[in-house]
């Protein structure tokens, strides 16, 4: 198959995802293998909610929205025509994917794809729905797909290489049996937020976006705030309380109660508007609906602090952002370009 090829199913594929909506689904009748795939995918987003109580049907949409959109022609593009790929391929890849927010593995799966390999792919038990309908969908548009991707539940074996993301824990023993193949290993990672106090309200909205999609769950969610000393939380408080419906979540509750109990018992100082906790941590990973945040007196020293810490680090968010940071609102909303733990994983798999 030739780049060309991944390119049109690719945005064929975009296409079929553009199609599901939030309140009614509207079905495209020029899409090849709708009549059967666009009623098999209706029922595994149920399936999935149903799976898997972080997964709403709100952010499996946002998800697959957000895929349509990357999946266009332009995009692929620019994404692609700058790699040399007419002699990759011929290995088989295995991935192992996390299973935090809805697809979290799908950029691994279309990379090793277009790269010209083979995929081998290992689901979390908690995203286990929504791949194989896609998967599906590509062998549809093209046969050729059928001898390229395959799926396990078992221990990964005859592969040639790796890519595997879970947390510390998992990645030390993945670092340790993946150890003999060349890999990606990916670990627990967190996204930060730098505030100066002159951000607008419109600002502090987006930034609600970059907190509480997925229930904070990715890693590209912010999890920690760097404000300014003697900083005023009340506009940012007004700012995300369109959010505040998440507390009729259970399991979302039961978090927050939790951390709050535990906070309020061990007498540590919070802020709290009812549904999210702000506490002052120098750590970087928050737990759910909680918040931390830390005072900084300069942004040069900060962004020093930053950068050394630049490992625990997925993404840095701030209102007038360089290269290497994202503006408000955008961190679940990365292009095709924009690799986890800023590893070219196209460059990777054209090597092996």
């Amino acid at each position: 198959m030739t780049i060309d090829d991944h390119k049109s199913h690719l945005t064929t594929l975009g296409k079929f995802l553009h199609q599901f909506q939030l309140t009614e689904s509207v079905k495209n009748n020029d899409l090849p293998g709708n009549d059967k795939f666009f009623a098999e995918m209706e029922e595994k987003i149920d399936s999935a909610i149903h799976y898997n109580g972080w997964f709403n049907r709100e952010n499996i949409i946002f998800s697959l929205q957000q895929w349509s959109e990357a999946l266009t022609p332009r995009n692929l593009k620019l994404w692609l025509d700058s790699y040399k790929l007419s002699d990759s391929g011929g290995k088989t890849v295995g991935i192992v994917m996390a299973g935090n927010i809805p697809l979290v593995g799908f950029h691994d799966f279309i990379s090793v794809l277009v790269s010209g390999h083979k995929v081998l792919v290992k689901q979390s038990s908690n995203d286990q729905q929504l791949l194989p309908v896609i998967a599906a969908y590509l062998m549809h548009l093209d046969k050729r797909y059928e001898e390229r991707i395959s799926f396990t539940k078992e221990k990964l074996e005859d592969f040639d290489a790796v890519i595997a993301t879970g947390s510390n824990n998992t990645a030390r023993y993945f670092e340790y049996y993946f150890k003999g193949k060349p890999n990606i290993i990916r670990k627990n990672r967190n996204s930060v937020a730098i505030l100066t106090g002159n951000e607008t309200k419109e600002d502090l909205e987006k930034l609600g976006e970059d907190i509480f999609r997925y229930y904070g769950l990715g890693c590209r969610n912010v999890s920690k705030l760097y404000v300014p000393e003697k900083y005023d939380f009340d506009s940012f408080f007004k700012a995300i309380n369109e959010w505040n419906p998440l507390i009729n979540q259970n399991k979302y509750a039961n978090n927050y109660d939790y951390n709050k109990a535990v906070y309020l018992i061990s007498e540590f100082k919070i802020l709290d508007n009812g549904f999210l906790i702000l506490k002052e941590d120098e750590n970087f990973g928050s737990p759910i609906a909680s918040l931390f945040y830390e005072t900084y007196l300069n942004e040069k020293d900060l962004e020093k602090k930053l950068e050394e810490n630049s490992d625990n680090i997925q993404c840095i968010v701030k209102k007038n952002s360089n290269k290497n940071q994202v503006t408000f609102g955008q961190t679940q909303k990365p292009e095709l370009w924009d690799y986890a733990d800023n590893v070219d994983t196209i460059e990777f798999l054209s090597k092996i």
